[in-house]
């Protein structure tokens, strides 16, 4: 466990040192759902209807252009080669990875959602849905997001193929991440789309950890 939290601590640190980059993909999560209203329209009903999605589509995209930065640096510099041969087993590697991943872009995405909801003109009462739905779909997104930048990380430009690979397994994730806020909107019960986020996440955690290591390990054979 301490070596477990010590990784975690040591991505922490290297992706506040990356500056600018480490921003990444808050900023471009606010700038797209900025965006999207100055092409829209100032209609309030308009804004309201679409902001579920709009903001679930800006932290997808957010997500997935901070997918490379996962395992490439590490894989280049033999850091990753060295944390295979240490003590931890490597699914234990690719656990805190993954967690640190989502602390450095999950979570910051889910603290900015309800400024970005708020100029949407998105209802109070989803909000909580929406921050719900994030909590349970971020994770799953970098999850999943982890086999992809697995498989490619022995590759000259790989972060190229990561959406080809992930993006289909992120539309589900999307979908329900949606439909449980725009359920709320029409006065349904969104616990259904929630407990399918909520399954899918777990099933994620589980095959998500085992094959990015198995990639891992093929990718430095």
């Amino acid at each position: 466990m301490t070596r477990f939290l010590a990784l975690i601590r040591r991505d922490l640190i290297l992706a506040m040192r990356q500056g600018g980059s480490g921003w990444l993909p808050l900023g471009f999560f606010a700038v797209v759902a900025t965006l999207f209203p100055l092409s829209i329209g100032p209609d309030a009903q308009t804004l309201s209807d679409l902001a579920p999605g709009l903001i679930w589509e800006a932290a997808l995209l957010a997500v997935l252009i901070s997918l490379d930065r996962m395992y490439q640096s590490d894989y280049e510099d033999g850091a990753l080669e060295l944390l295979r041969l240490s003590p931890l087993p490597l699914t234990a590697v690719v656990g805190a990875k993954i967690l640190a991943h989502w602390l450095t872009t999950g979570l910051p995405l889910i603290v900015a959602a309800p400024v970005l909801a708020v100029l949407l003109n998105l209802p109070v009462p989803a909000l909580g849905v929406l921050l719900i739905s994030l909590l349970l779909g971020t994770p799953a997104l970098s999850l999943i997001g982890s086999i992809g930048a697995a498989l490619t990380v022995s590759l000259r430009r790989g972060g190229l193929l990561i959406p080809l690979l992930v993006l289909p397994l992120y539309v589900p994730i999307l979908i329900f991440g949606v439909s449980a806020v725009d359920a709320t909107l029409a006065g349904l019960d969104a616990a259904p789309h929630l407990k399918l986020l909520s399954a899918m996440l777990l099933v994620s955690a589980v095959l998500s950890i085992w094959a990015s290591a198995a990639a891992l390990k093929l990718a430095a054979e």
